[in-house]
């Protein structure tokens, strides 16, 4: 079953690359969902609460995708 496979082993590389990679994951998300929370509030004209809303999506997609890939 699909929900019975185990997920993959971080890196065995530097640690260093792990903490960038799990930067970038959080960076990024801020930067796409806030992106995409300015443009609906430049479109809905909300006084930049949807921009916030959108950071606060990223950081916790971000969050998320840290904990998937590298949580045990």
């Amino acid at each position: 079953m699909a929900g019975d496979q185990k997920p993959p082993p971080p890196p065995a590389g530097d640690p260093n690359n792990t903490a960038w990679t799990a930067l970038g994951y959080l960076l990024s998300g801020m930067a796409v969902w806030g992106s995409a929370g300015w443009l609906v509030d430049r479109w809905l004209h909300t006084g930049g609460i949807t921009t916030g809303v959108g950071i606060v999506v990223g950081v916790a997609g971000g969050i998320y995708l840290v904990i998937k890939r590298f949580g045990a």
